[in-house]
């Protein structure tokens, strides 16, 4: 049923949009252990895979209702509309990922989910100005703030010994440490799982429901399950194809990490996409969130001037802000060419 010919166009650029959020999710869930060297780079695609899989069959299921219908309402879901808005959120994040710098997947997928809505006269501004806007700003100063203050109140600790092992890699629990660091990094993954994967399922899902009037937002619905069986795994081939040109981006670009400050940084960031997600179904920059916490190490260790002055930070902002620009205007110059060729 999902492989039906109708399905096919909107399935493979689904497809196509997992795939490059594979390669650009890598970087905020494995580039701390990998930034600590703490695991090799041929492992990291499969594990990752792995724990979006889990991420997105256990937890995924209210982001995929509010990518599906809380910006463009779902009845507006039909196949050339759910193809342009994969196409353009897939293209944004290809130009970022060619570019090395990871992307947020969910603000490039809701800025081409306004642009076909703003054409179509349909844009449900509710949810967008009043949660998923200020989400994505509350969420990094969160993580800046959790992360800074902590890390200071350790380094200023009157025990030096404890302080250092948030900075460096020293110490007898090194492998502890290193065993919790990579448990976080799994944490990370499958938090990606419980947000990311809705980006190419909800729109499918919402193409579904009008195209079958088959329901699929259970959690144990088969065809949502089929759905994410069949987008998921391409986040692990992705991250295995185009994972590594950003993986050291954020790892070793900014600064480098003990395995502490690497485990703090994973829980930290895990923890606030698995809340946005769970509590409210907002889909939220997870990228933003782990760079931010990573300059907040930054700033600790070398200080605001050093970390602020490196033009990697200036071109992620750069990227960041163009990426969904981008995925917006490509959206809605889709969505008036095929309005004026009477396929809508």
């Amino acid at each position: 049923m999902l492989l039906h010919s109708a399905f096919l166009v909107p399935l493979l650029i689904a497809v196509f949009l997992a795939f490059n959020m594979g390669a650009s999710g890598t970087a905020p869930s494995f580039s701390v252990a990998y930034g600590s060297n703490l695991i090799r780079k041929e492992l990291i695609p499969g594990v990752f895979g792995a724990f979006v899989l889990l991420g997105a069959l256990l937890a995924g299921g209210k982001v995929v209702r509010t990518v599906g219908g809380a910006v463009l309402p779902a009845a507006e879901m039909t196949l050339v509309v759910v193809s342009i808005v994969l196409l353009s959120s897939a293209l944004s994040l290809l130009f970022a990922n060619l570019l090395r710098v990871p992307q947020s997947t969910s603000q490039s997928t809701v800025f081409a989910l306004v642009g076909c809505a703003l054409y179509l006269g349909s844009l449900q501004s509710g949810t967008l100005l009043l949660e998923m806007i200020p989400t994505w700003f509350i969420t990094p100063i969160a993580a800046f703030v959790i992360t800074y203050t902590v890390g200071g109140l350790l380094i200023n600790m009157k025990n030096k010994r404890f302080a250092e092992s948030f900075n460096v890699s020293d110490g007898p629990q090194r492998r502890a440490l290193q065993r919790v660091t990579i448990a976080c990094s799994c944490y990370v993954a499958f938090a990606i799982g419980s947000n990311n994967v809705a980006n190419s399922a909800g729109p499918l899902a919402s193409l579904m429901v009008n195209e079958l009037g088959i329901s699929v937002y259970g959690g144990d619905g088969i065809v949502g399950f089929l759905v994410v069986i069949l987008i998921a795994p391409w986040f692990g081939i992705g991250s295995s194809f185009l994972g590594h040109r950003v993986l050291g981006s954020t790892g070793r670009g900014i600064v480098s990490l003990g395995p502490t400050a690497a485990t703090f940084i994973a829980f930290v960031t895990a923890t606030l996409l698995l809340l946005a997600s769970s509590l409210r179904g907002i889909p939220t920059s997870l990228v933003q969130m782990n760079t931010a916490a990573i300059i907040a190490v930054g700033m600790l260790k070398k200080g605001p001037r050093r970390i602020l002055s490196r033009g990697l930070v200036l071109r992620m902002a750069v990227i960041w802000i163009v990426a969904p620009v981008m995925a917006f205007v490509i959206s809605y110059v889709l969505t008036a060419l095929a309005a004026r060729g009477g396929l809508l």
